[in-house]
């Protein structure tokens, strides 16, 4: 999509993938330096562990506490995050933030993103759902240092209780469940029937966490959305100009991951199981 959209605009650049280890990442900033690169992405595992290798960090990364985007201003390497204004531009036209009562499913580096749009997007509450207790209290006191006035925790099981979801407008897993096939447990029609439910993993097929929220009836987004808006903005801020939205959309489309309509929910039909 970053190729896709240096051609819309007509620059004479190229975005290339490298595989780097946490024990190299050192010294491939330190060549990308000498290069003169205009800019990088990180994905996990590098992006916590490569403040120390750069010159400064954004507030955005700051508060997010990872870094995705790499800028590369005079010599010096700036480090950013797009990932959590990403998400909050994903959901734009399909549920009102301000006021909302949200789940967030999980409490790794993609929660902490959401995690810190939705503080930012002025959401009333938040309930932080995680199998392990300690990693979704580390969350909750990471969110309240954000300005979060009501956030807590919750276990998996109160998912499926649905006591947690009663008054939801958004419901995001932030696990890589779907990715194996797998779905966490959510007891979906106990939401309001406007809920939104999202899945940040993003494929041709929607995941069983998604398929299950559409099957009560709820609407359902993947990560796709995220995924190109937060790639906008990393290529926005290296070539300080607006990316074509639709050129890097026709090349997430080819890629199979076709987004209908930008900026649209996607209610995915899904066929009843057969009764035995």
């Amino acid at each position: 999509m970053h190729n896709a959209a240096f051609a819309a605009a007509g620059l004479p650049h190229l975005y290339l993938r490298y595989r780097v280890p946490p024990d190299r990442l050192r010294a491939a900033l330190d060549e990308a330096r000498t290069l003169g690169m205009g800019g990088l992405n990180l994905t996990v595992p590098l992006k916590e562990v490569v403040r120390p290798f750069l010159d400064a960090v954004t507030p955005e990364a700051e508060r997010v506490g990872a870094v995705n985007t790499i800028l590369f201003r005079g010599g010096r390497l700036i480090g950013d995050n797009t990932d959590a204004r990403g998400f909050a531009r994903s959901l734009r036209g399909h549920v009102r933030l301000r006021g909302a009562a949200a789940v967030v499913i999980g409490a790794g580096g993609s929660a902490r993103a959401v995690g810190a749009a939705l503080v930012a997007g002025g959401v009333r509450r938040i309930v932080v759902a995680n199998r392990t207790a300690a990693r979704a209290d580390a969350l909750v006191a990471r969110l309240r240092a954000l300005g979060a006035v009501d956030v807590r925790q919750a276990p998996l099981t109160a998912l499926v209780r649905g006591d947690v979801l009663a008054d939801a407008a958004l419901v995001v897993n932030t696990t890589s469940t779907g990715l194996h096939g797998d779905t966490v447990r959510v007891r979906h029609a106990a939401t309001p029937r406007r809920c939104l439910f999202v899945d940040l993993v993003y494929g041709a097929r929607p995941t069983a966490f998604l398929t299950a929220a559409a099957r009560a009836g709820r609407p359902a987004l993947d990560g796709a959305g995220m995924l190109l808006h937060q790639g906008a903005l990393a290529w926005e801020a290296w070539n300080g100009r607006p990316a074509s939205l639709a050129a890097m959309a026709r090349a997430l489309a080819d890629a199979g991951l076709a987004l209908t309509r930008l900026g649209a929910a996607v209610t995915f039909g899904v066929p009843r199981p057969a009764h035995a």
